[in-house]
């Protein structure tokens, strides 16, 4: 299986064949091979930045002579008008480099500072923000990491570093006692030490997933008050997820609830990015 950074360079080289292909030819028609430059990251406005040193993966794989001098690190705070960095070099480099930077910081910032506002409202709360697989095809590795920089929680990163039986896997299975078995039997076979999880619709299927010793039970679209009675229920058993149309008003009623973990897809598959530009100075 591929590592992180060979994604994320495969990824950077995607944007880039898809942006400059075989050449940005107004950069190179209207800008000299040698004119040197330096360009700045504005920030316009207010939240968590987040991107930092996917930026400069950026710009070493386009340009390895690119300087880059950071001023505020991913995961801080910030405001309109603030620097996050400045880059100088060769100026074909920059105008060539500067999109595709853009459309990663600002998607990861906004990620970032969505998820910071969903966890701000389990301050105090023992309960965690988790992320879904709702992503950009191709950029779930960066949106995820974008999570964690907002203080949320990953949850499984693909369909490989966890069981996660979902009601269609019950129902084709033919029910969560046949599902989990054959799980445990196939990680048996293969060797493999990875978490169960089950979704679970009703207070049947709540049992029948303690019966099994599952490590977590997902609670699929239940009221803040069924959560309640099912959290009374599992009784530290096994960790809890609350998961379905949970809106940033309906959070903290789930937290208070005492589940572990609340699951939102739309801290990745809805955002809006962070305003920022990157111009000479």
């Amino acid at each position: 299986m591929k590592t992180r950074d060979q994604l994320i360079d495969e990824l950077i080289d995607l944007a880039f064949a898809e942006d400059v292909g075989d050449g940005d030819h107004t950069t190179l028609s209207t800008i000299p091979a040698d004119e040197m430059g330096k360009q700045q990251l504005i920030v316009k406005e207010e939240g968590i930045l987040a991107g930092v040193e996917i930026a400069r993966k950026v710009f070493d794989k386009f340009d390895p002579s690119l300087k880059m001098t950071v001023f505020i690190n991913d995961g801080e705070h910030v405001k309109p008008g603030d620097i996050a960095f400045v880059v100088e070099g060769k100026v074909r480099s920059l105008l060539q480099t500067e999109r595709t930077m853009l459309n990663i910081m600002q998607r990861m910032s906004g990620i970032a500072t969505t998820t910071a506002k969903y966890q701000d409202r389990l301050k105090g709360l023992k309960t965690k923000v988790l992320d879904t697989r709702k992503t950009t095809p191709g950029m779930r590795l960066l949106e995820k990491e974008a999570v964690k920089i907002g203080g949320g929680m990953n949850h499984r990163i693909g369909l490989f570093d966890m069981i996660l039986i979902k009601d269609n896997h019950v129902d084709f299975a033919g029910g969560i006692p046949q599902a989990v078995s054959a799980a445990r039997n196939y990680l048996k076979e293969k060797g493999k030490d990875l978490k169960i999880e089950v979704e679970v619709r009703n207070t049947d299927e709540i049992n029948q997933a303690l019966e099994c010793n599952v490590d977590r039970i997902m609670l699929d679209n239940f009221t803040p008050e069924r959560t309640r009675e099912a959290v009374e229920l599992i009784n530290g058993r096994a960790e809890i997820e609350s998961s379905g149309g949970i809106t940033i008003d309906t959070l903290r009623d789930y937290a208070e609830a005492g589940v572990d973990f609340i699951s939102v897809g739309a801290l990745t598959h809805s955002v809006k990015g962070l305003d920022m530009s990157f111009k000479a100075c």
